[in-house]
């Protein structure tokens, strides 16, 4: 009888390479920024890009009836869109990376319709966000603020190209929220509303508890490996729209883009600021809040049974 053969102790792997990766990777992004700069800055240099922007600054033109200003119910649709869409990719996060449910909760109506209370929230938050664009984009009509973010003229791409070199060379174009986006601003806010919205919501539907299986063809049409390939992709446009929105409004005139969005004028005092930082500790508090299984309890029972992990 052969006796086992000894076994080759297992070396453990540290830390350290990988963070060290992630550090110089980090510490590399500035470095490429500043190329990304230089290289556009030199092809601003040629003549023909000089020309074009030139002739399309990067203000698209906009129908005469378009009011200025920021009214009430765009501050406060605002507002709730990015307090719903922070609880969304919060509870996306959890419901992706989620081992084992918390907690369950399951239909009094249709027995067999049961889901985790982490996916239950998500899905209650995304029906909140739907219902909060859907008031948005009938005001938006309702009230002319729509020529705001849909462009009316084809102009609107060389002056999104123009806005767009004029940025990424630190060159920055004139920015004037309170009567008009520039162009690229314009086509961003018309791809969320109007393009990535819609494809979040039905793409979340498709993937979603309460989409009719029994429904064979319909399920082929749209087949939920599609519908996987696409609602992921979607969520991280939101977060990078996010980051590049935020940085923006931050650092093309803090305090007018805050009293624009937040305190409904066009002036440089600090009420917007005021006010943003308020919405930022709402946003917070829903973020810890949409963590906890027993938070969203407290609602889901009021809908179905709940039954949570001890």
């Amino acid at each position: 009888m052969t006796s086992p053969r000894p076994r080759t102790p297992r070396l453990e792997t540290t830390p350290w390479p990988r963070a060290l990766a992630y550090l110089l990777g980090a510490a590399s992004l500035p470095v490429l920024g500043l190329m990304a700069v230089a290289a556009v800055r030199w092809l601003m240099s040629f003549g023909a890009v000089a020309d074009l922007v030139a002739a399309y600054p990067g203000t698209s033109t906009l129908p005469e009836v378009t009011a200025p200003g920021i009214p009430a119910w765009v501050s406060w649709t605002h507002f709730l869109n990015a307090f719903f869409l922070v609880l969304i990719i919060r509870s996306g996060l959890r419901v992706r990376n989620e081992k084992v449910a918390g907690g369950l909760w399951s239909s009094r109506k249709v027995k067999k319709r049961r889901m985790s209370l982490a996916l239950w929230g998500h899905i209650a938050v995304d029906v909140l966000w739907l219902v909060n664009g859907v008031v948005f984009v009938v005001l938006l009509f309702a009230t002319g603020h729509w020529a705001r973010i849909v462009p009316t003229s084809w102009d609107v791409f060389p002056h999104a190209l123009s806005a767009f070199l004029q940025y990424a060379s630190l060159d920055w174009p004139v920015h004037d929220g309170w009567t008009h986006y520039n162009a690229l601003q314009q086509l961003s806010y018309f791809a969320i509303v109007f393009l990535a919205a819609p494809v979040a919501a039905l793409t979340g539907f498709r993937l979603s508890a309460f989409w009719p299986r029994q429904n064979e063809r319909l399920s082929r049409v749209f087949p939920e490996k599609l519908a996987k390939s696409l609602h992921w992709p979607t969520m991280l446009f939101f977060v990078a729209f996010v980051i590049v929105h935020v940085g923006l409004v931050l650092t093309t005139g803090l305090r007018r883009n805050l009293n624009t969005m937040y305190a409904g004028n066009d002036g440089d005092g600090w009420l917007g600021a005021v006010v943003f930082l308020g919405s930022l500790v709402i946003l917070a508090a829903g973020w810890l809040a949409i963590r906890h299984d027993r938070w969203i309890a407290a609602v889901a029972r009021r809908f179905g049974d709940v039954r949570l992990r001890k």
